[in-house]
């Protein structure tokens, strides 16, 4: 009676919160799922490679910009042979471009020599012009120019919208390399507590034999059950080393990696700080979180550039008709002297007439244009789908866990009620462990549904699309 006393005490100490409170009551040292997120935003290698993304953007604007600036040409060229020059010419341009394809521009052009052009003869202190170039009908609305920058600002949003994309992918992975950690370090102490109590039962066993109460070949049947403990702990080990290592991919600090340590363990988050660290508590109307998808956002900002790209292309089916004007003087410091009476025009007209290439171009343009749109509807139907599966799949978890809380704690009751009836003959160590299977069983369900419920949480996050802030 005394054995039955003590291992009955030993099976009462192993409640619902066993092996939860084994991993806060130990030496060892947790990382939390805020810490170890935090550590991942701020020093994983692919979230610094996120930004880049976003600075590729920026570069691309900046560059689409420079057709704006102006710039100064300079043009010399000198021939001398036999002590014969035969011309010495320099031109000087400063070009000011402007938006609608309009560019200002201001020139000196001095011109000497024996064999001098005679259309290139200007006064001896050289001649100065200004004056102005445009496009009529093609070009004038929209040009090349004008089609790089408005296509650079939309790219910037897409490359943002790319960026919070795969931020969002990292940190997701990133929560579900450590539940799967989680759960498998959960594992590790299920079996550590089921091997600690086959250790107490064949203890119990053996003394219950040396006291003449059991037959001999109960304790082959204990080794068994223990010996079985130990293999299903030795396998779990290697599960929690294995997950360990994965987290450990995504645990960097000051672009060196880190390994976690043996003494290193995870500890299960609240619902309610799971979904402050994943940001899912600033989320209202998770609905309408669905127009600012970075997917959809993305695919908005393409079919903005493809837009342009067709205008740009429908601009080009309308004849090309250059002209320039410019107001001659050889004083640049009296504004008078710029007058129509000395002038240079220039006028240049082209028209292809069967229009074969651009009107090419305008339908692959367009065709463009519907892949694109039927891409971003494909897109917000599996975005929408896959939100609502998650969020059924959470309503279910939380059930599940309900139902796998009340089986847990039934089978507890039947496993204890078995060794009671076992120390007093009335059962068997075959009954015994059969239960205890089952309550193995139910205890490494109950864990893997808590995990699943996390990771269905962090699903969800993904689900959403939920961008993080930029961290530089």
């Amino acid at each position: 009676m005394k054995t039955l006393i003590i291992y009955v005490f030993a099976l009462f100490a192993f409640t619902k919160t066993g092996w939860t409170q084994n991993i806060e009551g130990s030496q060892n040292q947790i990382l939390s799922f805020e810490e170890y997120l935090g550590f991942v935003k701020t020093h994983h290698p692919l979230m610094k490679q996120a930004n880049l993304i976003l600075s590729t953007g920026e570069a691309r604007l900046l560059k689409s910009r420079g057709g704006f600036d102006p710039k100064i040409e300079v043009d010399y060229d000198r021939k001398k042979f036999k002590e014969t020059e035969y011309f010495d010419q320099l031109n000087a341009t400063f070009k000011i471009p402007t938006w609608y394809g309009i560019e200002f521009k201001a020139n000196f052009e001095e011109n000497t020599g024996e064999f001098l052009n005679p259309s290139a003869t200007v006064p001896d202190d050289g001649l100065y012009s200004a004056g102005i170039s445009f496009s009529l009908a093609q070009g004038f609305l929209i040009n090349e120019r004008m089609a790089s920058l408005k296509k650079a600002r939309f790219f910037r949003e897409q490359t943002k919208a790319d960026r919070d994309l795969l931020v969002n992918t990292i940190l997701f992975e990133a929560s579900k390399a450590y539940f799967d950690w989680l759960e498998a370090t959960n594992e590790q102490l299920i079996y550590e507590s089921f091997l600690e109590n086959a250790t107490t039962r064949l203890k119990a066993v053996e003394r219950s034999v040396d006291l003449g109460e059991k037959a001999a070949i109960d304790i082959t049947e204990s080794r068994i059950t223990l010996q079985t403990r130990q293999l299903n702990l030795e396998a779990a080990k290697l599960k929690r080393q294995k997950a360990a290592l994965i987290v450990s991919t995504y645990l960097w600090l000051n672009d060196i990696p880190m390994e976690i340590q043996e003494n290193v363990v995870p500890v299960l988050p609240e619902l309610v700080t799971l979904e402050t660290s994943l940001l899912l508590d600033d989320i209202s109307n998770r609905a309408a979180a669905l127009e600012n998808h970075p997917k959809i956002l993305s695919l908005e900002a393409k079919i903005d550039q493809l837009t342009i790209d067709r205008s740009l292309k429908l601009n080009k089916l309308l004849p090309k008709i250059d002209l320039q004007y410019n107001f001659l003087s050889p004083e640049y410091n009296d504004i008078n002297t710029f007058n129509t009476a000395n002038y240079k025009a220039f006028v240049n007209v082209s028209f292809p007439l069967f229009l074969r290439k651009e009107r090419g171009d305008l339908k692959l343009a367009s065709i463009k244009i519907q892949d694109a749109n039927f891409e971003r509807v494909s897109a917000s139907l599996n975005i929408q789908n896959k939100i609502d599966a998650v969020n059924a799949e959470i309503q279910s978890i939380a059930t599940q866990n309900e139902l796998i809380n009340n089986i847990v704690k039934d089978y507890v009751a039947m496993v204890q009620a078995e060794e009671r009836k076992f120390f007093m003959g009335e059962s068997s160590l075959f009954l015994i462990n059969s239960r205890e299977q089952k309550l193995i069983d139910a205890r490494l369900k109950e864990n893997a549904l808590l995990i699943k419920q996390r990771i269905a949480t962090a699903s969800l996050y993904n689900a959403l699309g939920i961008s993080e802030p930029i961290l530089n």
